[in-house]
């Protein structure tokens, strides 16, 4: 049994990743970080999964929400959200600035301090379109710094565990389809209203990695 930080947004990716890792049999801690995004409310949904799976009192939710007028972003500030495709150029204004590099730093010394033995987050293959901070190489870069930073020798470090780097959000689906993952219990939607509003950027992903991965889709679209 590995002892594990989990970024958990209450995304899609992020929760069948807790999913999967607690199924197998780790001892896992969520970690939900506010940094101003307009759609935290995805923070409700990851204390449901974590409820869901019997570790809500691990679920740890970190307010860091004051770091927004750092990091300009339309999912930060004011600015209207682009509806479309992710591939489109329109959703490189959705970028937050080196978000997973501060979010991981942060996963990394909680890890340390409750000595666990590593730190995942979903980072999958759809994503490397237009973040750059969930793309291989960012993410061999930041696995050694991760280790350089919390051990005496690289091989002592806290561990960066990444399984889905190189899947389709399909792929990640049907995972968790596999492992019973409440998929209504999760939040994509960047624009954070009552429903997933269907036709942002992630609500476009979401829908039609269901339908790649013929597996029925229970979210509520306003359109």
């Amino acid at each position: 049994m590995n002892k594990i930080v989990v970024l958990h947004s209450g995304g899609l990716d992020s929760s069948v990743l807790l999913y999967q890792l607690v199924k197998e049999g780790n001892d896992c801690y969520p970690l939900s970080i506010i940094y101003g995004q307009r759609h935290k409310l995805e923070v409700v949904f990851a204390e449901s999964i974590s409820k869901s799976l019997g570790i809500l009192e691990r679920h740890k939710v970190l307010d860091l929400s004051n770091i927004q007028c750092l990091l300009p972003s339309s999912l930060t500030g004011s600015s209207e959200i682009p509806n479309g495709h992710y591939e489109d150029e329109s959703m490189k204004s959705t970028v937050v600035p080196n978000r997973n590099m501060i979010l991981l730093s942060i996963a990394a010394g909680y890890a340390q301090g409750i000595k666990a033995d590593s730190v995942a987050y979903a980072a999958h293959a759809g994503d490397h379109a237009i973040y750059p901070d969930c793309r291989p190489a960012f993410i061999s870069s930041i696995r050694d710094t991760i280790k350089l930073g919390t051990g005496w020798i690289l091989d002592e470090g806290i561990e960066l565990i990444t399984p889905y780097v190189n899947f389709g959000k399909d792929r990640v689906v049907k995972l968790g389809k596999k492992y019973g993952v409440p998929f209504e219990s999760t939040w994509s939607c960047y624009k954070g209203g009552r429903y997933h509003c269907g036709v942002c950027g992630t609500c476009v992903e979401r829908k039609e990695a269901f339908k790649l991965a013929q597996v029925t889709d229970p979210t509520i679209y306003e359109e």
